[in-house]
C-alpha cells in the first residue's frame, strides 16, 4: 500500500492517505485505530484528523471497540460505512446475467439475475436488462446514499479505455460499444468500467477470496470456455493493451486437438470447456450450461463409467495447462472459479498427477490448488472492486459527484428514470 509522507504537498499527501486509510478499511473491515496508524506508517494525530474527514464525507463510520475493559484508553474502531456508500456491479456472462448493488466493504446489498440466452449479438438486449435491473437497484436505496462507480464483469477481451469488447469468442461480439452503450442508457452521470471477468475474477479472489495473502496467483475461470486472471507481485497482469493472461487459448493439443470458437485448435479452453465435457461424457445434447456441468460431476461421483472417464479426459488437459501456467509464473495459489470449480473437484487427481509430472520441482513444493471462495460471485465482486477504484484513489472528489437518487417531495418516490 502506498503511503504518502510528509513533505509532498500538503494536498497530495492528505488525498492520498485519506485513500490509502480507506482502502485499508473496505479491504480487512472494521480496524482500530493504532492498528490504521502502525499499518500506514503514520501518527496518531494524522489519522485521527483522516478518519475523522472521512467520517464527515460519509464513508466510514467509527465507535468503541466492543472489548473496552483494558487499560487506558481505547482506540476507536474505523469501519465502512456500508449502507451508505455503493456501486453497481455487473456481471455479463454466456447465459445468464447479474446486477448488484455493492457496499463499501465489498457487501451485496441488492442483486437480481435473468437468464441470458445464447444468440448471437445481443448487446442491445444485454444493455437494456441491465438498465432495468438497475433501475429497480436503486429505487429503494435511502435517500442519503450515494453510488460512487460502476464496474462490469464481460466474458470477452476488453478494450480498458472506452470498455468495448473486441471479441467475445463464445458470444459472437466483436468490436461492441458495451460500454459506452451501457453508460448512455443507465445515464447516472458516471463513467462505466468494464474488465474481462477472469482478470476481475482474479483480483476479487486475491482480495476477498481463495488468494488472500498470496502475491502471486492464477485464476481460472469457467463459462462456456476458459478465461485466465494473472496477480504477479500483487499486481494484475494486463499486457501491453490489456489482453493478456488469454490462458483459455494457449494450445496444450497441438496434434489432433478440437476446434475452438478463437479459430484455433487444441486450445486449453476447446479441451476442458463446457462443451468438451459435455461431449466426452455423451450428455444428451440439449443439456448445456453450467447445472449440466455439475450433472457430469454428480453422475461421476455416483459411480457413473461415461461420466468418470469424461472427467478423467479433460482434468488432463486441464492438468496439462496448470502445469504450463506454474512453469512460467511459479503462482503461490491457483485458484479454479466458475464451471472449473466443479471439473476439478471431479477432476483433482488428474491435476495433481500432471503437476507431478510436468512441473519443475523447485515450483510445485509450494504451490496451493484452491477453488473459488467467492463462489458464483468471484466475477461480480470483481466488477464491484472496479466501481469502487476511483473512489479509493480520491475520496473527497469522487463522493462529491456520486450519484444521489432525487426524490419527488410531493410524492416521496424516485423522481429519475433511467432511460
Amino acid at each position: 500500500m502506498k503511503i504518502t509522507k510528509p513533505g509532498a504537498p500538503n494536498e497530495e499527501f492528505r488525498r492520498r492517505n485519506l485513500g490509502a486509510l480507506l482502502r485499508h478499511v473496505h479491504l480487512n473491515g472494521p480496524t482500530s485505530r493504532a492498528a490504521l496508524g502502525e499499518k500506514l506508517g503514520l501518527n496518531r494525530s494524522t489519522i485521527m484528523g483522516l478518519t475523522a474527514e472521512l467520517a464527515v464525507l460519509g464513508v466510514v463510520e467509527e465507535r468503541l471497540p466492543e472489548d473496552t475493559h483494558r487499560a487506558g484508553r481505547p482506540s476507536l474502531v474505523v469501519s465502512p460505512d456500508t449502507d451508505r456508500v455503493f456501486v453497481l456491479a455487473f456481471d455479463v456472462a454466456v447465459d445468464r446475467l447479474l446486477a448488484a448493488r455493492v457496499g463499501l466493504g465489498g457487501v451485496i446489498l441488492d442483486r437480481r439475475e435473468a437468464v441470458r440466452q445464447r444468440k448471437y449479438p445481443d448487446l442491445d438486449d444485454v444493455v437494456g436488462t441491465l438498465a432495468e435491473f438497475a433501475r429497480q437497484l436503486l429505487r429503494d436505496v435511502p435517500s442519503d446514499a450515494v453510488c460512487v462507480g460502476i464496474g462490469a464483469s464481460f466474458c470477452g477481451m476488453i478494450r480498458p479505455a472506452d470498455g468495448t469488447v473486441r471479441f467475445g469468442p463464445n458470444t459472437g461480439w466483436v468490436d461492441q460499444a458495451f460500454g459506452p452503450e451501457l453508460e448512455r442508457r443507465l445515464a447516472l452521470g458516471l463513467p462505466v468500467r468494464v474488465g474481462n471477468e477472469a482478470h476481475l475474477g482474479a483480483v476479487a479472489e486475491n482480495q476477498r477470496g481463495a488468494g488472500i495473502g498470496f502475491r502471486n496467483l492464477i485464476y481460472l475461470h469457467g463459462d462456456v470456455g476458459v478465461g485466465g486472471g494473472i496477480i504477479v507481485d500483487g499486481k494484475r497482469l494486463d499486457g501491453n493493451d490489456g489482453y493478456a493472461a488469454e490462458a483459455g487459448h494457449m494450445i496444450v493439443n497441438a496434434h489432433d486437438g478440437r476446434p475452438c470458437g478463437c479459430g484455433s485448435r487444441g486450445c486449453l479452453e476447446a479441451e476442458v470447456g463446457e462443451d468438451a465435457l459435455l461431449s466426452a461424457a455423451n450428455w444428451p445434447p440439449g443439456l448445456i450450461g453450467r447445472d449440466a456441468v455439475a450433472s457430469v460431476v454428480h453422475a461421476a461421483e455416483r459411480g457413473d463409467e461415461s461420466a468418470r472417464a469424461a472427467l478423467t479426459h479433460v482434468g488432463d488437459w486441464l492438468g496439462v495447462g496448470v502445469a504450463n501456467l506454474i512453469n512460467l509464473f511459479n503462482p503461490g495459489v491457483v485458484v479454479f472459479g466458475g464451471i472449473l470449480r466443479d471439473v476439478y473437484r471431479g477432476a483433482s487427481a488428474q491435476v495433481g498427477n500432471r503437476i507431478a509430472a510436468n512441473v519443475l520441482p523447485v515450483s510445485r513444493e509450494r504451490v496451493k490448488l484452491r477453488i473459488a471462495a467467492l463462489g458464483d460471485d468471484t466475477t461480480l465482486v470483481g466488477g464491484a472492486e472496479l466501481g469502487f477504484a476511483e473512489l479509493l484513489e480520491n475520496p473527497v472528489e469522487v463522493v462529491s459527484r456520486g450519484y444521489r437518487r432525487q426524490v419527488d417531495a410531493s410524492t416521496k418516490s424516485p423522481a429519475t428514470e433511467l432511460s
